[in-house]
């Protein structure tokens, strides 16, 4: 997984609220082999007409945004199923970080386990940035991780939050497997420690 410091990039604006895992990723691509990457189906049903034709009115497909490395979203983001690949087609189109007021919780979660940034700010302020952001000439936006702020167009720095351990796994780059595999000394102590007091609990042909 790709360490996350501090990204600056080009931010979207997604008008919508309450837009869930289905229309990030529509049902009948989830058997898709991810080798050729989920970026063409991220939101395909909004980008695309049934000809595979762009609609030139969706905003990621409108320049700079089909760039775009940071998506500002409205209230409840990613809510609907727990599906992770909406969150592998938002890193394989290229989004580091997205910004909303709130989020769907499994698909924060699957965020932060993806090496996407999940950024929670006021309502308020998120809605004045999409609007500066569609409107205005500036349209990059600064995620740092390590000091847990925002800066938006024209230098305006918000603070935010998110959990320690989460943060030190996106600093390092660390997925679920990577930290499984960190902690391999202290398993196999534990499971010789286990066996040891408790030989009944081992299966037979399993090591």
């Amino acid at each position: 997984m790709q360490p996350f410091l501090c990204e600056t990039g080009i931010a979207a604006p997604l008008e919508g609220r309450n837009i869930d895992t289905d229309q990030i990723v529509p049902a009948r691509f989830l058997k898709v082999d991810r080798s050729k990457g989920y970026g063409r189906i991220f939101f395909h049903d909004l980008r695309f007409d049934a000809d595979g034709k762009e609609h030139a009115d969706f905003i990621l497909n409108q320049e700079p945004f089909r760039r775009a490395a940071v998506l500002v979203a409205d209230v409840n983001f990613g809510c609907g199923s727990s599906r992770e690949a909406a969150v592998y087609a938002l890193a394989d189109f290229g989004i580091r970080a997205v910004i909303a007021p709130s989020f769907g919780d499994i698909f924060y979660n699957n965020c932060l386990k993806n090496g996407i940034v999940p950024v929670r700010l006021d309502e308020d302020v998120v809605t004045r940035l999409r609007a500066n952001l569609r409107d205005g000439a500036d349209r990059m936006v600064t995620v740092d991780l390590q000091n847990l702020s925002v800066t938006l167009p024209g230098g305006e720095r918000h603070a935010f939050a998110i959990d320690p351990f989460w943060r030190d796994c996106l600093l390092k780059g660390v997925d679920d497997l990577e930290l499984t595999l960190s902690h391999e000394q202290d398993i196999q102590r534990f499971e010789a420690r286990y066996y040891a007091e408790m030989p009944w609990a081992r299966v037979p042909g399993v090591s």
